[in-house]
């Protein structure tokens, strides 16, 4: 690793948590600004040169259990700083902009042995990217099914807590959960669809249980969103489906990962 590549991680690290404190502070203070979410803009903007600079070094992708979450977490907080333009979901930095840092400082302590994945066409372009950005939105809705637990059952006490106060509506924050699981479910169709096609073997390689686990995940979100529709499921219903999929993804994503390369230290 250079001092570049060195200087941009742990840049990223202070700048998250810097605006975690912001976000913290105007929590208590029960206002929102939008200058507390600044520092975030270049913490993932250093992040991501800190991946592209890694990419320069080796010139290709490596797709280590480390490295893989320290791309999908740059990628979660710059979705959300991208949400928060239009809605108000800033106070979800208080959990996503400290993993990226606990993540990033994982990556830049413990450099793992590299997986490179040689990327030499669209279409598998199209599938790793698109499985990404599922899973970066998708992980966005399960911290804001969480959020949303806690809102209500916060709004039963009262008064309620001082940062609950400062959140949007139930009713709002109910909207934006489902208007992410129906964005990420689109991202996980043309996942699913494009490994389908343009991956031979999909249920060989080590994929067999990564395939199966993300198909019953976007099973899980789409009858979420069904019963939403058909049957205006809400609340507590909601955050368990929202929590069940997305753990199902996590295990698709990352348990296999974890049991190769740490417990049986395979590549």
């Amino acid at each position: 690793m250079t001092p570049t590549s060195l200087g941009f991680g742990i840049s990223s690290i202070l700048l998250y948590l810097l605006s975690t404190f912001l976000i913290t502070k105007d929590s208590f203070n029960n206002t929102t600004k939008n200058s507390s979410i600044g520092p975030a803009w270049l913490a993932v903007f250093l992040h991501f040169s800190y991946i592209f600079n890694l990419f320069l070094q080796q010139n290709n992708l490596n797709f280590s259990l480390s490295n893989t979450a320290s791309i999908i977490s740059s990628l979660v907080a710059l979705l959300l700083l991208l949400a928060t333009i239009n809605k108000p979901v800033e106070k979800l930095g208080l959990a996503i902009f400290p993993l990226a840092s606990i993540v990033l400082l994982i990556t830049l302590s413990f450099p793992e042995q590299d997986h490179d994945l040689a990327i030499n066409n669209w279409q598998m372009s199209i599938h790793i990217l698109s499985s990404i950005i599922a899973f970066s939105l998708l992980n966005i809705a399960a911290l804001q099914a969480i959020l949303l637990a806690i809102q209500e059952q916060q709004l039963r006490n009262h008064p309620p807590k001082r940062f609950i106060q400062t959140l949007p509506s139930l009713q709002t924050m109910e909207a934006l959960l489902f208007q992410m699981i129906a964005t990420g479910i689109l991202f996980l169709t043309l996942s699913l669809f494009s490994g389908f096609i343009f991956i031979e073997d999909l249920f060989g390689q080590h994929l067999a249980h990564k395939t199966i686990l993300a198909i019953i995940a976007w099973i899980t979100f789409s009858s979420l969103l069904i019963g939403r529709i058909k049957y205006g499921w809400r609340g507590h219903t909601a955050v368990k489906w929202t929590l069940a999929g997305f753990s199902l993804l996590l295990l698709a994503y990352f348990g296999s990962k974890f049991v190769l390369e740490i417990i049986l230290q395979k590549t």
